[in-house]
């Protein structure tokens, strides 16, 4: 069960860039959760992704020498759902027809945050350096953050929020 969470459903043993492939995957898995439970329930998975990623990514690695097998994609999972919240929540909050798709802000939350991933800016690689499980989820955590600020810069200037 640890293997099956932490790989994503085995999505995190594609080639090339597993970490890329277990984003994507997110995508439109985090798109499903939005159209049947809204922005909480996105917020609940993350929250229980991340859980679950954390114990799975224990088990994986669990006398291991390497903490961070590129095979486990839960990480990118979590931190690809939270660079969607700011879209799921301004479709929620607005009453947006939850299957409406704005793909430019969903494909621009993919992009920053394979951007912040793997560049590992300021607190993402000084997290990236923390050993165990934590170290794993927490720099996926503040790159999704980084790109959900992202996201709702863009979303500002889209619609005329910053003008």
């Amino acid at each position: 069960m640890s293997r099956l969470i932490a790989t994503f459903f085995y999505i995190g043993y594609l080639r090339p860039g597993p970490g890329t492939w277990g984003s994507a995957a997110a995508v439109p898995v985090g798109y499903l959760i939005h159209v049947a439970a809204g922005f909480p329930g996105l917020v609940v998975a993350t929250v229980l992704a991340f859980a679950l990623g954390w114990w799975a990514t224990a088990r994986e690695t669990a006398g291991s020498t390497n903490q961070d097998p590129s095979e486990i994609v839960i990480d990118e999972v979590v931190g690809m759902w939270i660079a969607l919240w700011p879209l799921s929540f301004g479709m929620w909050h607005m009453g947006q027809d939850p299957w409406l798709f704005p793909y430019p802000g969903w494909v621009g939350g993919f992009i920053m945050f394979r951007l912040f991933d793997i560049w590992k800016p300021g607190p993402v690689g000084w997290a990236d350096r923390k050993k165990g499980p934590m170290g794993v989820m927490l720099d996926d955590v503040i790159a999704g953050i980084l790109a959900a600020l992202v996201v709702m810069a863009a979303a500002a200037l889209a619609h005329g929020v910053l003008m």
